[in-house]
């Protein structure tokens, strides 16, 4: 049996995700603040949720390790933190699970088991949707020290990540739910196949027929005989009465 299509878009869907996860979590551009008060016009300091970088658009120079206390006592910053560390690590439990559920090397797939892995892997999509969503709603509000602010790279990849482990774990769930028990597209488990049985007919006795006999003309191809044909059957005509010994014509 094939292994069904949803399976196969989750297991591949979620580890995209999670990839995408990764990045949106080390990488320190949640925030870009341009125009910093007494600093360089094309200074541009990206702010993640575990460092601070200061970038320059002249040259490729980028300084990490920034102090800013004031930014990471924030209340959203902490909860980042935790969220998105529990969400990768949910999301490769999902997948440890629902590996050996969705098989491709067994007969039939576990639908349970890989529904159990699309429940991980489903809320660890919302685990990384919280802090993302939080922190760009509040992205104007977190303390800085002016400037303009412009949403990171970061923000989006995690947005992107989020939504589809959501996606591959609701691909699992629904294969579970629709599909367990083999239903899929008419499956049933299957079942030993029985041997038809050879019906015994008792034996006929055998009749025999007596043959009838005809005799058969000689000469003739017709079903009567030469000799059955006499004269009575096939009357001829009479000869008139002549008239001075002679015969008339119609008797010739």
């Amino acid at each position: 049996m094939r292994t069904p299509g949803m399976l196969i878009f989750g297991l591949v869907l979620s580890p995209c995700g999670w990839i995408l996860d990764l990045t949106s979590t080390v990488a320190p551009n949640w925030r870009e603040i341009r125009a910093v008060p007494g600093e360089s016009q094309d200074l541009i300091l990206q702010q993640g949720i575990w460092d601070i970088c200061r970038a320059f658009e002249t040259n490729r120079d980028i300084e990490c390790n920034q102090p800013d206390a004031t930014y990471f006592e924030n209340e959203i910053i902490r909860v980042a933190q935790g969220l998105m560390i529990a969400s990768l690590l949910v999301t490769l439990l999902g997948l440890a699970v629902a590996t050996p559920g969705v098989r491709c090397w067994t007969d039939r797939p576990n639908y349970c088991v890989a529904g159990l892995g699309g429940i991980l892997i489903f809320l660890s999509g919302v685990m990384t949707l919280i802090p993302i969503s939080w922190y760009t709603h509040i992205l104007d509000d977190i303390p800085r020290t002016g400037g303009t602010i412009t949403v990171g790279f970061s923000i989006v990849l995690g947005y992107i990540g989020g939504i589809m482990e959501v996606l591959a774990g609701a691909a699992l769930i629904i294969v579970m739910c629709s599909c367990c028990g083999g239903k899929n597209r008419g499956e049933k488990p299957s079942k030993p196949t029985e041997k038809p049985s050879h019906t015994k007919y008792p034996m006929s006795r055998r009749i025999e027929v007596p043959s009838i006999s005809r005799s058969k003309s000689t000469g003739s191809s017709v079903p009567y005989s030469k000799d059955s044909l006499e004269d009575d059957d096939f009357p001829r005509s009479k000869s008139s009465s002549s008239y001075g010994g002679k015969p008339y014509d119609a008797d010739l």
